[in-house]
C-alpha cells in the first residue's frame, strides 16, 4: 500500500480521539471535568479572600513600619505567607483543573543569618509574583464565583422544574414559580404544561451556556496560576541548560572512555604484539634470515589491521567524508554498511552547523545500527530535510517494530543527546512495525 512521503506524515500527523454519538457542547454539563472545574471556582473565594487579607495586611503593615527596621522583616514574612498559599493553590489546581504547575525556585540566601534570608525574599521575583497574584486574584474570583454559581444552580433548577414544580401548590400556596406581579391580580405563574416544558428548556440552555462558562473561568485560572504562581521562564531555561550540560558532559566523558578503551583493546594491543614480533624478527635475522622473514611478513599485516582499527577508530569520532562532502556522502557510505538495503535521499539547499551535522550523522549512524541488530527488517530508508529552519531527519524501517525510549537505553540516551542541543526524538513503532525514527535538531548554519 502506498504511503505519503515522510515529511507530509510528520507535518499533518494525524490525532486519535474517541468517537461519541453526544456532542461535546452537550456532554459538558455532564462530564467530571466540569464539576471540578465548579468546585475549583466555588473554593477560590474564600481562598483568594483569605490570600488578599494576607497581602493588603502585611504589605500595609511593612510599609508602614518601615520607618521603622520591623517593617523590612514583617514585609518579608507577608511574602512568605504568600508563597505559602500559592503551594496552596497549585495544589488546588492540580487536583480540581489537571494544571501540574512546576515548584518555583526557592529563596536562595547569599549567607547565613536572618538578614540574608530576607534580603533574598525580598529580591525573588517569585515573591513578588506571588503577592501580584494575591491583589489581582480577589476581584476575578468573586466574578467568577458570582456568575458561574448563579448560572449554574439556576440552569439545573430549571432544567428540573417538572420534578418539582408541586412544591409551590402544595406548601407555598401559589401555583408556581411567579415571573411578576403587583400584589393584585397581574400575577403570572409558571403552572400550564406548556409553561413548565419552556421554563424546563431554558434551564437546559442556561446549563449547557454555564458549563462552557465554567470552563472558560477555569482556564483563565490556570494562566493566572501558571504565569504567577510557577517558575519564571528564565528560571525554567536555566535549569533545562543545567541539565543539558550535565548530559553533554556525560557523553564527552561516556566518548572518551569508548575511545580509550577501544585503543587499549585495539590498536594499542596490536601495536604492543607487533612491536614484540619486529623485535624477535630482528633477533632472528641473522641466525634465520626466512624464520624472520615469515615474522616480517605477519608484523606487516598487523600493521594493515591496526590501521583498519584505527581508520574505523577515527571515522567513529568524525568521518573525514562528513567534513568534505557533507551529510548526502557521510549517510549513504554508513548506509551501505547496514545490514539492510538502505534508501537515503538527502535534501538540502545549504550545509547547517558543522556541530548539528555531526550530530545528525551519529543519530542517523546509531539509528541504522538499532535496525541491523534488532529491527529484523527486510529494508529501510534515511529521509534528511530542511523545515521552518530546523534540520530533520527520519528513519525508517519495515521491522517488528516494538522500538520504546522508556525500554531502550540506547534510544534513551539518543533523545538525551539531541535534547542537549534544543532537538526532539519521535517514535512511532507499533508492534509488528513499521518502525518511523524522526528527529528535529537546530539548523544553526
Amino acid at each position: 500500500m502506498a504511503t505519503d512521503h515522510p515529511r507530509a506524515q510528520w507535518q499533518d500527523r494525524p490525532e486519535s480521539s474517541r468517537s461519541s454519538f453526544v456532542p461535546p457542547a452537550l456532554r459538558a454539563p455532564f462530564e467530571g471535568r466540569t464539576w471540578r472545574e465548579f468546585g475549583h471556582l466555588l473554593l477560590g473565594l474564600p481562598i483568594s479572600v483569605l490570600f488578599f487579607v494576607l497581602a493588603v495586611v502585611t504589605v500595609s503593615l511593612g510599609a508602614g513600619l518601615l520607618i521603622t527596621f520591623l517593617g523590612v522583616p514583617v514585609l518579608a514574612a507577608g511574602l512568605m505567607a504568600c508563597r505559602g498559599l500559592g503551594a496552596l493553590e497549585r495544589g488546588r489546581a492540580r487536583a480540581l483543573l489537571g494544571l501540574d504547575v512546576d515548584r518555583p525556585e526557592p529563596v536562595r540566601p547569599q549567607g547565613k543569618g536572618v538578614m540574608a534570608w530576607v534580603g533574598a525574599v525580598l529580591k525573588s521575583g517569585v515573591s513578588w509574583r506571588h503577592l501580584l497574584y494575591a491583589l489581582l486574584h480577589l476581584p476575578w474570583a468573586i466574578t467568577s464565583f458570582t456568575v458561574s454559581l448563579t448560572l449554574w444552580v439556576t440552569g439545573w433548577a430549571l432544567l428540573a422544574y417538572p420534578l418539582w414544580q408541586w412544591v409551590f401548590p402544595t406548601y407555598v400556596g401559589q401555583p408556581g414559580i411567579q415571573v411578576f406581579g403587583d400584589g393584585r391580580n397581574n400575577n403570572f405563574y409558571l403552572d400550564t404544561s406548556f409553561e413548565i416544558a419552556g421554563a424546563s428548556a431554558a434551564g437546559l440552555a442556561t446549563v449547557l451556556l454555564s458549563a462552557w462558562l465554567i470552563r472558560g473561568f477555569a482556564q483563565v485560572d490556570r494562566l493566572m496560576i501558571s504565569g504567577l504562581l510557577g517558575p519564571s521562564r528564565l528560571a525554567t531555561r536555566v535549569v533545562e541548560l543545567e541539565s543539558d550540560r550535565g548530559v553533554v558532559v556525560d557523553t564527552a566523558a561516556a566518548d572518551l572512555r569508548r575511545i580509550e578503551r577501544d585503543l587499549h583493546d585495539g590498536a594499542q594491543a596490536r601495536l604492543v604484539a607487533l612491536a614484540m614480533d619486529l623485535g624477535l624478527a630482528k633477533e632472528k635475522l641473522l641466525e634465520d634470515p626466512e624464520a624472520a622473514a615469515a615474522m616480517v611478513d605477519e608484523a606487516h599485516g598487523e600493521v594493515k589491521l591496526a590501521l583498519r582499527e584505527l581508520r574505523d577508530l577515527a571515522r567513529g569520532i568524525h568521518p573525514a567524508v562528513l567534513t568534505d562532502r557533507g551529510l548526502s556522502a557521510a549517510l549513504s557510505a554508513i548506509a551501505s554498511r547496514c545490514a539492510v538495503p538502505v534508501t537515503v535521499e538527502v535534501d538540502l539547499a545549504e550545509r547547517p552547523a558543522a556541530a548539528i551535522e555531526g550530530i545528525a550523522y551519529f543519530t542517523v549512524s546509531e539509528l541504522l545500527q538499532n535496525i541491523s541488530k534488532h529491527a529484523r527488517a527486510s529494508r529501510a530508508s534515511v529521509d534528511v530535510w530542511c523545515s521552518d529552519g530546523r534540520l530533520m531527519l527520519q528513519v525508517t524501517d519495515d521491522g517488528r517494530g516494538g522500538a520504546d525510549l522508556a525500554a531502550g537505553s540506547g534510544l534513551r540516551g539518543l533523545a538525551e543527546r539531541l535534547g542537549a542541543v534544543d532537538g526532539v526524538l519521535a517514535i512511532d513503532s507499533p508492534a509488528g512495525g513499521p518502525t518511523s525514527v524522526t528527529a528535529e535538531l537546530p539548523w544553526r548554519g
